[in-house]
């Protein structure tokens, strides 16, 4: 889809004349899939009109804003690594003016399992041989020298992540927001769409905050893109939001800050220094509807009991809980691009947990194939296969 579209005027002496008029890009969705896609959009294209609406009072007050994010380069499907990889360079040296400190912060990641958990262990060092940094195994003795406060009789196999990091979701977010508004983009919250109707080759918006046009919708809407497309008459993908809890508690002490942070290989529990507390979950997938979440006590007290039987913390007491929507597609891959016969209708959705690390990269995709119809360059290394996140594979042949 071509960035610009031209409408001839009549001249004083009738005669046409042919205009530039600038494509309106509106974005469905004020998370981190919503400021990405509508910043790269705006740097590809400076001369559009880039729109970031939010239904919300505030952006990123949903998934986003309860995010305990890290960047695993081994983490997840073939399409999502790719991702991961088309998103480092951004995440580790995002451009000077738009940050205030780093947006990545090195944290090792260790994965745990007892002695029936082996082949777990060996299922993960198996698939993730190939990634850049390669996870390794180490003794029980070296984990517990990364997170003291594991039991020796609760671990047996050890793998490590070596390059992950903490991600600063917040700086991330507000970097994609700056670079949008000093870009000429817009940020328009409390507009929630009710409606989307196609107006010729684009359509025009109906919302909380009151009506507008674009030539091109992106949804990026999360948990309710589904319902986005609903209501712009599109089919939709089968998103499956789930619930995921978390909750923080008070550490043994300032040191916890430099630990590495521990995962059940099988994910039933985890928990990740944040400063001097610790954030713990049970790291739950327990299927909601699109909702502004909230925690339950069973998932905050069999986690608790699940983390105490693999630690000495002795968790009695936590100081906050929250809970936040990953919203996945039964391939557990990213839909990102133009809805088949309707290249004016985008999709990004789906992200499953993995958005914040993979933000660069869908969003520099979803404004390729908004301008350039296809990955530009930047992809080429990547391993991207395009077919595994389009949102053709859910529709059959006509």
């Amino acid at each position: 889809m071509r960035i610009c579209r031209h409408v001839p005027p009549p001249d004083r002496d009738g005669t046409a004349l042919g205009v530039t008029v600038t494509e309106r890009i509106a974005v469905v969705g004020g998370g981190i899939a919503g400021a990405s896609a509508a910043y790269f959009l705006v740097e590809a294209a400076p001369d559009s009109e880039v729109v970031l609406l939010e239904a919300e009072e505030h952006l990123a007050m949903h998934t986003t804003g309860r995010s305990a994010a890290l960047l695993l380069e081994n983490d997840g499907t073939r399409s999502i690594r790719s991702l991961v990889r088309a998103s480092v360079d951004f995440l580790r040296g995002p451009p000077e003016e738009l940050v205030d400190a780093p947006v990545v912060v090195p944290r090792e990641v260790m994965h745990v399992g007892g002695p029936d958990q082996g082949g777990s262990i060996d299922r993960l060092l198996a698939e993730n041989a190939s990634g850049a940094i390669p996870t390794i195994e180490i003794s029980a003795d070296e984990a517990r020298s990364r997170f003291p406060a594991l039991r020796p009789e609760a671990v047996d196999r050890v793998a490590l992540d070596t390059g992950a990091a903490d991600i600063d979701v917040h700086g991330l977010h507000q970097a994609y927001l700056r670079g949008l508004r000093r870009a000429g983009g817009r940020v328009a919250a409390s507009h929630r769409v009710d409606a989307a109707v196609s107006d010729g080759d684009g359509w025009r918006l109906e919302t909380t905050g009151g009506n507008l046009t674009a030539d091109v919708l992106v949804n990026t809407a999360g948990a309710w893109g589904d319902l986005v497309a609903r209501r712009a008459g599109m089919p939709t993908v089968g998103l499956e939001p789930r619930r995921r809890t978390a909750f923080n508690v008070t550490g043994p002490g300032p040191e916890v800050a430099g630990w590495a942070m521990v995962a059940d290989v099988d994910m039933r529990f985890y928990v990740k220094p944040d400063g001097t507390q610790l954030l713990c979950s049970l790291a739950e997938e327990n299927p909601s509807e699109p909702c502004d979440a909230r925690p339950e006590e069973t998932d905050v007290a069999l986690a608790i009991d699940r983390i105490n039987a693999a630690t000495t913390l002795g968790i009695r007491a936590v100081n906050s809980t929250w809970t936040g929507l990953r919203t996945f597609v039964p391939d557990r891959s990213m839909v990102i691009g133009p809805e088949p016969g309707r290249p004016s209708f985008v999709w990004c959705v789906g992200q499953g947990g993995t958005g914040i690390m993979t933000s660069p990269g869908a969003g520099r995709l979803v404004a390729d194939l908004v301008l350039r119809g296809e990955p530009s360059g930047h992809f080429d290394d990547t391993g991207l296969v395009l077919d595994d996140v389009l949102p053709d594979r859910f529709r059959s042949p006509t």
